[in-house]
């Protein structure tokens, strides 16, 4: 036995190897960061409307997000490695091209196909990942390490950005890319092997395109609640993306070769790990978007100085990332996810106490004890969504995971984000002092980005005025955020102790989805008034697949069986020859 489990252990290759793919996932989360910071001149070159200056921003996260589920299922059917790189080669020269875009249009156009190619990036590596690394401990460091790639990218993506734009022209972020995916060009061929499913279908074209439609109109309508507040737009645009994803579901149970195979979702470790990861990323996100602007518009910081105080929030991950396959040897996971999510409790808990005159040291204390508390659940809870499927079926399964995390996300910002929003239009309505015109008076009350511009152009005092009140309702919504997410928090705390407290140690999911390749077992169907014997029933193997328990147990019995009829045909062999003799 233990011979068998030092044969499946990852050798140097497999731990240089993930090196190599931390690499287009740092740059992944860099990418998603560093543009913000060049809006600015980008804006003064191109000059692009409000509407096409949204969707020069907002377009790569929706085509990454729309596109999951497909490039996930693709990478089974045609190998995960081919589709990586195939994915690096277009975001190589997609970035070159959005570096050089002469105007809006194109500059949108090359960030959608960014989009695309960065959409085979997650579930690649994560699928990658769960082929090379087989012993659950094993799995549980690379994973780490994978989910530290994306916090070290969203960490130094604004640092290193702003340095850029100190010397060079807004299009020099996106060649950031370049050098990166070279790297993965010439290391990953030597380093990553090739997996795919060997009884991988056809992939369905209609129900990548229902996927496509489905997620992204959810997406968008969202974002548009988080910008804009409740109304009939963004809840037509969710609607009909809920009524398209109901489609694409009905479909999936239909087709021989599913896009998505609904049986993963009966695993109850699979979906219980879905439903954390997406819950957490509700509350990480939807907190880290009032910490960005308190920093900027509260604390007056630039952006290059928020990403330099954002680093501990990002810390925070990796520390807590790094630290899990450790601690998670020692206690049940489960445990450490509790364990955790209260320390994250404790950081929302600070967050509750800032005001406009608090200094930094409590925002940061607070946004890292949630990063730390928050990034077991994270780590984990990957770990059990691409462990409890088969490895077959890694790629559609990771894909599940992020799609899951986008739209985590999304609704984080957009319902916590309406929740401040509505708190601060309340509270600074009739803050706003006497003298300030009407107009002033509504930009000011739509955002408190709205409210610094406005503040900029009056004399004093009304422009300090101005600024204090709606500090001080942005402060407001801000605490009700952070009390919100305090309360998900908690109650993600019992969905882990009721949900997960049988996985065992070191990550090992006790429940699993793990197909037996048995040969097809003739049986007998009883067709109309006869009996049609010897018919090859696909039924009898789908049982088998769709049987979460018991199947090793049933897989040794028939070894066993076959070695006993082996030994008593070797006996009646010899007992003949000896008779002859």
């Amino acid at each position: 036995m233990n011979d068998a489990i030092s044969a499946t252990r990852a050798t140097r290759r497999e731990w240089i190897g993930l090196g190599v793919l931390a690499l287009p996932c740092m740059l992944y989360a860099m990418d998603l960061t560093v543009l913000n910071l060049a809006v600015p001149s980008l804006s003064r070159d191109l000059q692009p409307g409000s509407a096409e200056l949204l969707w020069i921003i907002d377009i790569y996260g929706f085509m990454v997000a729309g596109m999951l589920v497909t490039m996930g299922t693709l990478g089974d059917r045609i190998g995960r490695r081919r589709l990586l790189m195939m994915g690096a080669v277009v975001f190589g020269i997609t970035s070159v091209l959005a570096a050089f875009s002469p105007s809006a249009e194109t500059l949108i156009a090359t960030r959608a196909l960014q989009g695309i190619a960065g959409a085979t990036i997650a579930p690649s590596t994560l699928s990658l990942i769960r082929n090379m690394f087989h012993v659950p401990a094993q799995r549980t460091v690379a994973i780490s390490v994978w989910i530290t790639s994306y916090s070290v990218g969203a960490a130094i993506g604004p640092v290193l950005g702003g340095l850029l734009l100190e010397f060079f022209w807004w299009g020099s972020v996106f060649l950031l890319a370049v050098p990166v995916m070279v790297l993965l060009l010439l290391l990953g061929p030597r380093l990553l092997p090739e997996y795919k499913d060997p009884e991988a279908g056809r992939l369905d074209v209609l129900s990548a395109g229902l996927s496509l439609v489905a997620v992204l109109a959810m997406i968008y309508g969202l974002k548009q609640f988080a910008q804009d507040g409740f109304g009939p737009r963004p809840t037509l645009f969710v609607l009909a993306g809920l009524a398209v994803g109901a489609i694409f579901v009905h479909r999936q149970q239909t087709l021989a070769d599913p896009l998505i195979d609904l049986r993963l979702f009966r695993v109850p470790v699979f979906s219980a790990s879905l439903a954390v990861y997406s819950l957490g990323a509700i509350a990480a996100f939807g907190a880290f978007v009032f910490i960005a602007q308190y920093l900027q518009l509260v604390r007056g910081l630039s952006p290059l100085e928020s990403g330099v105080w954002s680093l501990p929030f990002a810390g925070g991950f990796v520390v807590g990332s790094q630290a899990t396959p450790y601690i998670v040897r020692r206690v049940r996971p489960a445990a450490l996810m509790v364990a955790g999510l209260v320390v994250a409790d404790i950081g929302f808990l600070g967050l509750t106490q800032v005001d406009v005159s608090s200094g930094l040291a409590l925002v940061v204390a607070g946004s890292t004890l949630l990063s730390v508390g928050l990034a077991p659940i994270f780590t984990l809870a990957t770990d059990f969504v691409v462990g409890t499927a088969p490895p077959e079926k890694a790629g559609a399964a990771s894909a599940i995971a992020e799609t899951c995390a986008e739209f985590g996300g999304a609704m984080g910002i957009a319902t916590l984000g309406s929740i401040g929003t509505a708190i601060y239009r309340s509270r600074v309505g009739d803050a706003i002092p006497a003298g300030v015109s009407a107009k002033d008076a509504e930009t000011a009350r739509d955002t408190l980005g709205g409210a610094v511009e406005v503040a900029a152009t009056l004399p004093d005092p009304l422009g300090p005025a101005l600024l204090d009140s709606a500090r001080e309702a942005f402060i407001q919504g801000f605490e009700i955020t952070a009390i919100v997410c305090t309360v998900i928090v908690t109650g993600l705390a019992i969905l882990v102790a009721i949900t997960l407290r049988r996985v065992g140690g070191e990550s090992e999911p006790e429940d699993r989805m793990e197909p037996l390749h048995l040969e097809p077992v003739p049986v007998r169907v009883q067709v109309g008034p006869v009996a049609a014997p010897h018919l090859w029933a696909e039924s009898y193997r789908r049982r088998y697949w769709e049987n979460s328990f018991d199947r090793l147990d049933s897989y040794l019995i028939e070894l066993q069986e076959k070695e006993k009829r082996y030994s008593r045909k070797i006996t009646k062999e010899e007992d003949t020859d000896g008779r002859k003799n």
